[in-house]
């Protein structure tokens, strides 16, 4: 009874089950309604309206016409036209919020969408612009805004890796002063700012109709006075014709300028039929950006009806793509919207009846209940469309980003690469890469030749000097020491010295003119500080500067500087003295740490040998005295390899041989080095380099303006220990005192005034090493275009040999001989040797440790068959030492053996004589 009870609920259960599902399924298909409203809102007159127009009626068309889709719902479309204009783009707007609109596609204008998108927040309808490309269009800000095209920020991104693969670092904006074109040139100071290239100077150009010819020559007269020659132009088609028109006139298309155009001229172009001579003669060599769009069977079929669309009127664009696009997301997000059991229903704006507004009639609008669903569905779009793969990321930006480049040559456009947000700049298309690892280095980047204005191929040099007659300003030091490097002429304004003269031929190399004059900075009584001078040219006060400025870290920090043309490094110069050999020179050749242990090594091997050879060799036997005495000769002896006592022992010769190696290497040292002391005048210094300077208290001399000083503070020495030195003069007395008198002990400064300071005065030395590696270079302020080209005439100088006959014309001093004397070597010290003494000592324990055990060996056996019960400590103690001192003749064991022989054959003969009798 109780299981057909419970049988009986299932059944009732099941039943219900079903008939609930099938009241849900009859209630979504009833909930489709046969018509739904969509609106559009564009300028229908534009470059991208008229051919967005005929997309979209086409896509709804197409939609409506494939029953798959919205399976039994139709859409129906509305649209308006902005001209263009925010006010009547929101009217617009708010009169398709009185007929049941449940998404707008538009606008195309950026200025228009930021208006439009309040309203379609306000009423939750969403907004799909295929053409607003303002990347401030934020959907946080604006949560109801669908961009369903490519936004500024990839544009301009793809734009600055252009620049940055031809390596030019300034570049001139012109745009149009609106929330498109201002924003898009934002986006693109930041794309340039991360490769270290900027926006040198910007030009607004106000919108409306109001800019005419004459305002734009304004605008490229002040340019061409500029020093960049990379022009980019981010406005509407209109302006755009209009600047390039003017550029050809005041002649800026021709060689040396670069002009790189948005997709704005691209679009245009593409819906242009046919393209337009007049406008293809003033763009000639310019470079455009289009939004890629891969091929495909969809998309090929979509342009072979498009000029039975138009009626030839005008060409197919990527917009008019994207536009198309539009429709079919729509389409699939209402699809999802109905299986969800969506509703399309609205509801009044109580805040508009409230809010003293009823004189304005706006209670005939009222709330989408369903755009909130709507709208992600639209998010999770997932299909491939005309312009590929539709579908937003994380950002709610389409995925796979990429533009074609494209340049203008003739009567035609030639696409010369590629860039995609994925792989960069290259010839083969997106799609190709997507599927790749793809390595974005600037080695990996690649794009066909291009052909720049005036016809030429060679990438033009992006920059020239301004033709406004501003002379660069060049900082040159005032010096007063050490005038031959740079020094000024009296009474004018120009400078000499080798570091002139070089910066001179230099600029000579260049192929273009460099007007400059020189500026002395210093005061003319102390060298002027270098560091404050570069700071100088960071902050713009400067053009650059030339002279015996060293490369060293914290300017590179703030300024460029050019190949270095001269060699420099710290090194250290103090006073010497000339040593005489005297009667105990010949134990200067060794330390006395490396004497020492010499000795100590004669003695042990000696008893090393002994203690192998004691047992086996009579050399080596004797009264204690003389075996004393045998030990020291054999020892010493080896040193000239005058032993007469032979080895007899195996592990003795190999200790013998061992030794005899070591003593060949240090009796050749010694030689080597007692040569070189009593034939070479050596010079003796206590200042060994900067090494023993950190361990004095001792003071140490630079020379004022110099780097040497931060550095001789960042090794640890305080400044109580420096002194600032002025002349060369000043350098010899100093030297002359020495520290303790009020002088120094050593000066610290750059080889090449250290070099020029020794040439007449010869009792001084460079002691120890270079501690300090760099250069010295001209200094220009960063991605200053003079430094790349100056370094590359440096390199020729250089290679020509022009830079070393100025050096010679400057540097070169005969007032001190140069002699054969040098500072005092080193002594040579047990860490060369320890490696041998090393190999000798292993040697020698290992032929102990294989003594003794042969010893304690025959010590057991000697033990073990011994019949004395006295088993004492001392016994046991002399029977080991009698072992140890006992003579043991090396031809035992060959007369035991010839005597085992004898026995056997005795034996042997005897057996034979037996077995006869028998």
């Amino acid at each position: 009874m109780g299981v057909h009870k419970w049988s009986l609920v299932a059944l009732v259960l099941l039943n219900l089950g079903v008939f609930l599902i099938n009241g849900l399924s009859t209630h979504n298909a009833s909930t489709r309604p046969a018509i739904v409203n969509i609106g559009a809102i564009f300028t229908f007159d534009s470059t991208i309206g008229k051919v967005a127009k005929v997309a979209i009626e086409e896509a709804v068309k197409d939609i409506n016409a494939n029953s798959t889709v919205l399976r039994g719902t139709k859409l129906r479309l509305e649209m308006r036209s902005s001209n263009c204009s925010g006010f009547l783009g929101m009217v617009g707007a708010l009169q398709f919020m009185e007929s049941d609109t449940i998404a707008i596609i538009g606008p195309q204008s950026s200025v228009v969408a930021h208006i439009i998108s309040h309203v379609a927040n306000e009423l939750q309808v969403p907004l799909l612009s295929f053409a607003a490309t303002d990347p401030t269009l934020s959907n946080l800000q604006f949560p109801y805004f669908v961009r369903t095209t490519q936004s500024d920020l990839y544009q301009m991104n793809a734009v600055a890796e252009i620049i940055d693969y031809y390596n030019w670092r300034d570049v001139i904006a012109i745009f149009i002063d609106d929330d498109y074109g201002r924003n898009g040139v934002l986006a693109l100071d930041d794309a340039l700012a991360a490769k270290r290239c900027k926006i040198s100077y910007k030009v607004g150009i106000p919108p409306g109709p109001g800019f005419g010819r004459t305002e734009v020559m304004d605008i490229l007269v002040k340019v061409a006075l500029l020093e960049s020659r990379v022009i980019v132009l981010h406005v509407y088609p209109d302006m755009g014709y209009l600047m390039f028109s003017v550029a050809r006139y005041l002649g800026m298309m021709a060689d040396g300028y670069v002009w790189i155009a948005t997709d704005w001229l691209s679009s245009s172009l593409d819906s242009s039929l046919p393209l337009p001579l007049e406008k293809m003669e003033n763009m000639q060599g310019v470079v455009a950006l289009r939004q890629h769009t891969p091929d495909s069977v969809e998309k090929k079929a979509f342009t072979s009806k498009w000029s039975k669309l138009t009626g030839g009127s005008f060409g197919l664009n990527s917009y008019a793509l994207y536009a198309y696009d539009t429709v079919w997301i729509i389409a699939h997000a209402i699809d999802a919207f109905f299986d969800q059991g969506g509703i399309v229903s609205f509801s009044n704006d109580s805040r508009l009846s409230s809010g003293g507004f009823a004189d304005l009639h706006l209670d005939a609008m009222s709330i989408f209940n369903g755009g909130k669903l709507l709208l992600d569905n639209m998010w999770k779009s997932d299909f491939v469309g005309l312009t590929g793969h539709i579908k937003f990321d994380s950002d709610r930006n389409l995925v796979n980003p990429a533009y074609d480049i494209i340049n203008i040559i003739g009567t035609g456009i030639r696409t010369v690469g590629y860039w995609s947000n994925g792989s960069g700049l290259s010839t083969l298309t997106p799609e190709n890469l997507y599927s790749k690892q793809v390595n974005r280095s600037s080695a990996n980047q690649e794009l066909h030749s291009i052909i720049w204005p005036g016809e030429v191929v060679t990438k033009p040099r992006g920059w020239v000097f301004p033709n406004n007659g501003k002379l660069l300003k060049i900082a040159v030091p005032l010096r007063v020491s050490y005038k031959e490097f740079v020094s000024q002429l009296p009474g004018t304004n120009m400078s000499k010295g080798f570091c002139i003269d070089v910066f001179v031929a230099a600029v000579n190399l260049l192929p273009y003119a460099v007007p400059y004059q020189f500026i002395p900075f210093g005061n003319g009584k102390e060298n002027p500080s270098y560091t404050e001078l570069v700071r100088l040219i960071s902050t713009g006060v400067f053009d650059g500067a030339v002279g015996d400025i060293a490369i060293v870290t914290n300017r590179t920090k703030i300024v460029d500087f050019t190949q270095p043309y001269a060699a420099s490094g710290l090194v250290v110069v103090a006073p010497f003295k000339k040593m005489n050999t005297g009667a105990w020179a010949f134990l200067r050749p060794f330390s006395p740490t490396l004497w020492a242990v010499t000795a100590a090594f004669f003695l042990v091997v000696g008893i090393v040998v002994w203690i192998l050879e004691h047992r086996i060799n009579d050399d080596f036997r004797g009264t204690p005295k003389r075996q004393v005495i045998t030990i020291l000769w054999f020892s010493l002896s080896t040193l000239f390899f005058a032993h007469r006592e032979n080895t007899a022992s195996t592990l003795g010769r190999i200790v013998l041989l061992i030794w005899l190696f070591v003593v060949l290497i240090i009796n050749s040292s010694y030689t080597a080095s007692l040569t070189s002391i009593l034939t070479v005048q050596q010079l003796s210094s206590p200042v060994k380099g900067i090494n023993s300077l950190k361990k004095t208290n001792d003071r140490i001399g630079y020379q004022v303006g110099s780097f040497a000083e931060r550095y001789l503070l960042e090794i640890g020495i305080p400044q109580s220990r420096l002194v600032a030195l002025g002349t060369p003069d000043a350098y010899t007395d100093a030297l002359r005192k020495g520290s303790k008198n009020g002088g120094v002990a050593a000066i610290v400064d750059e080889r090449p005034y250290i070099e020029l300071f020794l040439s007449n005065q010869c009792t001084f030395r460079v002691v120890g090493t270079e501690f300090t590696k760099s250069g010295w270079g001209f200094a220009f302020p960063r991605d200053s275009p003079l430094s790349v080209d100056l370094s590359t005439a440096i390199l020729t100088l250089s290679e020509n040999g022009d830079l070393q006959r100025i050096h010679d014309k400057w540097l070169i001093r005969s007032g001190c001989s140069t002699d054969n004397s040098e500072l005092e070597s080193d002594r040579l010290h047990l860490k060369s040797f320890w490696g041998l003494f090393l190999i000798c000592g292993v040697a020698c324990f290992i032929a102990i440790f294989i003594y003794f055990c042969q010893v304690f060996r025959r010590f057991r056996n000697v033990a073990r068959s011994t019949v004395d019960s006295d088993g004492s400590r001392s016994r046991r103690l002399q029977t080991l030492l009698s072992i140890i001192d006992e003579k043991k003749d090396p031809r035992d064991k060959k007369r035991q053996k010839v005597e085992r022989s004898i026995s056997d054959e005795s034996k042997d003969c005897e057996t034979g004589h037996d077995s006869e009798q028998r």
